[in-house]
């Protein structure tokens, strides 16, 4: 009896090895995200590959649709191969694809990279998530998400440090041979990643994921029962019946517009910034503080929503975020303007996860995975959608309207969500949703 703590303690202690393992991938995930939007003003003011603003946009578009590639098919390649090897193959493809990116000569072989480099970024953090999920400590699951997801905004920080100390001396390309290394990351994940726990029951290995689940100290999972087809196209029906196409059309035009204005800036902040007479390096510290702000907000998101409710919480962020993006446009003093980029990052991160969380509030237990899955599918579209705006408004000289585009996207968010939960007329605080969802923001 007196071993059994030990015991304990050591799979606490494994069990945080797994989430480290993938926060550290995530991390690498976040780095090659964002690294393209933190070098691309070296790109474009050194028309590196004869880049324009236009193909720039572009470029921006094709890794974001790489993303939503990699989402869509992650749950099926990981229930056919295992999490484990998925998340060997995420990483692996997005690490040489950034080696493609290095080596590019045109912009159609730079434009390859980065949509294969989508196709594994898209594909880890769902992956990621389910890991996390399956070992995290007892009780912590929500936080052990949300502490994951931290992860994605760290390498946007990383990102900006990236083109500071690294592309000023050796140029764009050496940002994208940074990108490369996380294949020495492969290995140990190889070595010390276990199977997915949900993965091993699914598949009837049950004593294998009993034995795992006993060394890492966490629940084993139950068995899950499958969903006959008819019944999955059955609860997407049911989100068009009667009068529900009405609030499910809204929900997917919130979550477009989320997503437009989270991948547009995203892509663009550093770029604008300059546009707006900033030097470099205030343009990049800038990506330092959205990140900083997105890992905030992170953090409060699913404390606020559980007290005032997800969907109040949504239309207000959404609302608070476009006021930040518009303040953007206009030249402030450099102090006030880190803290309106700070505080925008608070709130734009963590706005498209209260979505999730009111559709989740707002839907029938049976329907609720389908209602939110395809949400999130649907606003992929913006995130592919934002980057080109940003693209196209700066090759027609328009770089001035770039952030009242992305702040316009904001109020409509705002107006959707506003909408859907007034029809909704439910009471949502207190439930739990914002924590629950915070990891499907991305």
């Amino acid at each position: 009896m007196s071993s059994s703590p030990v015991l304990s303690s050591k799979g606490s202690r494994l069990a945080l090895l797994v989430v480290v393992l993938c926060w550290v991938a995530v991390l690498f995930d976040g780095l090659d995200m964002f690294i393209y939007g933190s070098v691309l003003p070296h790109m474009l003011e050194e028309k590196a590959l004869g880049i324009t603003s236009g193909q720039a946009g572009d470029l921006g578009s094709y890794a974001t649709f790489g993303m939503l590639v990699g989402a869509l098919t992650a749950g099926t390649i990981a229930d056919r191969i295992g999490r484990k090897k998925l998340m060997l193959s995420c990483v692996t493809l997005f690490s040489l694809a950034s080696g493609l990116c290095a080596v590019a000569d045109s912009v159609a072989v730079f434009g390859l990279g980065r949509t294969l480099a989508g196709v594994g970024l898209g594909g880890l953090l769902p992956t990621a998530i389910s890991m996390v999920s399956d070992y995290a400590p007892k009780g912590r699951a929500a936080l052990t998400i949300g502490l994951l997801m931290t992860a994605h905004h760290a390498g946007g920080i990383l990102s900006a440090y990236v083109a500071l100390w690294i592309v000023e001396p050796l140029g764009w390309r050496a940002a994208f041979w940074v990108c490369v290394l996380p294949l020495l990351f492969v290995p140990v994940l190889l070595k010390w990643l276990p199977e997915s726990l949900s993965f091993l029951v699914a598949q009837g290995r049950r004593d294998e994921a009993a034995e795992l689940a006993a060394r890492y100290d966490v629940d084993l999972p139950a068995p899950k029962t499958g969903t006959a087809a008819g019944a999955r196209w059955g609860n997407l029906a049911a989100l068009f019946q009667g009068r529900e196409w009405i609030q499910t059309l809204l929900y997917w035009l919130a979550s477009f517009g989320g997503l437009l204005l989270v991948y547009g800036v995203a892509t663009w902040l550093p770029t604008l910034m300059r546009s707006e007479g900033y030097e470099l390096g205030s343009a990049l510290t800038f990506v330092v503080l959205f990140n900083l702000g997105g890992i905030v907000g992170m953090l409060i998101a699913g404390r606020a929503s559980d007290r005032f409710g997800a969907p109040r919480i949504s239309a207000l962020w959404f609302a608070l975020t476009a006021a930040g993006v518009f303040l953007l446009s206009v030249h402030m003093p450099l102090a006030l303007t880190f803290v309106v980029v700070f505080l925008t990052g608070v709130f734009l991160n963590s706005a498209q996860v209260m979505i999730y969380a009111t559709v989740s509030i707002g839907s029938t237990p049976d329907s609720r995975a389908t209602a939110v899955g395809w949400t999130s599918g649907m606003g992929r579209f913006g995130a592919v959608f934002g980057p080109w705006l940003g693209g196209q408004l700066l090759a027609a000289n328009k770089g001035d309207w770039g952030f009242t585009a992305f702040a316009l996207a904001g109020v409509a968010s705002m107006v959707f969500i506003g909408i859907a939960a007034a029809r909704t007329g439910k009471r949502t605080a207190g439930d739990g949703a914002g924590q629950k969802l915070v990891g499907a923001a991305h």
